[in-house]
C-alpha cells in the first residue's frame, strides 16, 4: 500500500470506554481526520453484553469507514490485575472483529504511542492529545481524551516507516 490512500481505525480499549478514531494517511501529506469518538457501556449490563456491544460497534464502525489497516493500544498491567484481564477481553472481540474482517493490526503499547507521535516514549497524555490535535490540523484536541488517543495509535501506526506491513 506505499504510496496509496491508507484509512486506519485506531483504537484505544476499555469496558466502559472504548475510544476509536479514523485517519487518512496519503504519501507525501499531512495525515486528515476522518472522525473519532466512543463506544460507551454500562456498568449494569453483563460483562458478556458489554463485549458484545463492543464486537458489534466494532463491525459497525469498520463496515461504515471502511479501513485497510487497524491499530490497537497493547494492555499494560498495572497495579489492578482485574482491570487488566477485563481490558484482555475487550482487546479480544476488537482483535476478532478485525480479524473476521481481514484488516491487518498493528498493536503498539504506550510508550511506542507517544514515541511515535511525539518522539519521546514518556511524554504526558496532554503533549500526545495536543500534537494529535497539531498533526490532524484540528481546532482542538478531540474529547474525550479515550477518543483523542485512538487518534494517536492510529497516527502511530500510519507513520511508522514499517506500517504498511502487518506487525506480529
Amino acid at each position: 500500500m506505499t504510496g496509496a490512500s491508507r484509512v486506519i481505525l485506531g483504537i484505544d480499549p476499555g469496558v466502559s470506554i472504548t475510544g476509536f478514531g479514523v485517519v487518512r494517511i496519503d504519501a507525501g501529506r499531512r495525515p486528515s481526520y476522518i472522525t473519532s469518538g466512543c463506544i460507551r457501556t454500562r456498568p449494569e449490563q453483563s460483562m458478556s453484553a458489554r463485549l458484545l456491544a463492543i464486537y458489534a460497534d466494532c463491525l459497525e464502525l469498520i463496515r461504515r469507514y471502511e479501513p485497510q489497516e487497524a491499530a490497537v493500544e497493547k494492555l499494560f498491567v498495572r497495579a489492578n490485575l482485574q482491570n487488566a484481564l477485563t481490558v484482555g477481553q475487550v482487546r479480544g472481540v476488537i482483535l476478532l472483529a478485525l480479524a473476521q474482517s481481514a484488516i491487518p493490526v498493528g498493536e503498539y503499547t504506550s510508550m511506542e504511542v507517544r514515541g511515535s507521535v511525539l518522539g519521546y516514549g514518556k511524554a504526558d497524555k496532554a503533549q500526545v492529545q495536543h500534537m494529535v490535535a497539531r498533526l490532524l490540523a484540528l481546532a482542538a484536541i478531540p474529547r474525550p481524551d479515550d477518543a483523542a488517543d485512538a487518534l494517536a495509535v492510529a497516527l502511530c501506526h500510519g507513520l511508522r516507516p514499517d506500517a504498511s506491513r502487518p506487525r506480529p
